[in-house]
């Protein structure tokens, strides 16, 4: 499956296979469960993130593995997103620190 992301003016296709999204699905759940107890996202406590703020949160995390280079974090994080919502046509996002900005288009 194929991720579109855009970070800045830069625009990445992000091609995760299926395998790796099978094998990583207890890890996928794992991650939902950390979420159900409420998250952070930027000045807000969101007491149960929603689908759509949790693929904010998980691109959050897509945005500091480009920045440290970390291709397998990229892959891995990218595939939570295409593995809850498998039909999404692109991820804008935001680099100015407000995860609340990233654009989950669906």
């Amino acid at each position: 499956m194929v991720l579109k992301l855009t970070i800045d003016d830069q625009t990445y296709t992000i091609d995760v296979s299926d395998e790796m999204l099978k094998d990583a699905e207890e890890f996928y759940a794992k991650m939902d469960q950390d979420m159900d107890k409420g998250w952070q996202m930027s000045r807000f406590w969101v007491e149960q993130p929603d689908l759509y703020q949790r693929c904010q949160i998980v691109a959050d995390r897509i945005l500091g593995a480009f920045h440290s280079e970390k291709q397998n974090m990229v892959l891995l994080m990218s595939g939570y997103i295409l593995s809850r919502v498998p039909h999404i046509e692109e991820v804008i996002v935001d680099t100015s620190g407000d995860i609340t900005q990233t654009e989950v288009i669906a």
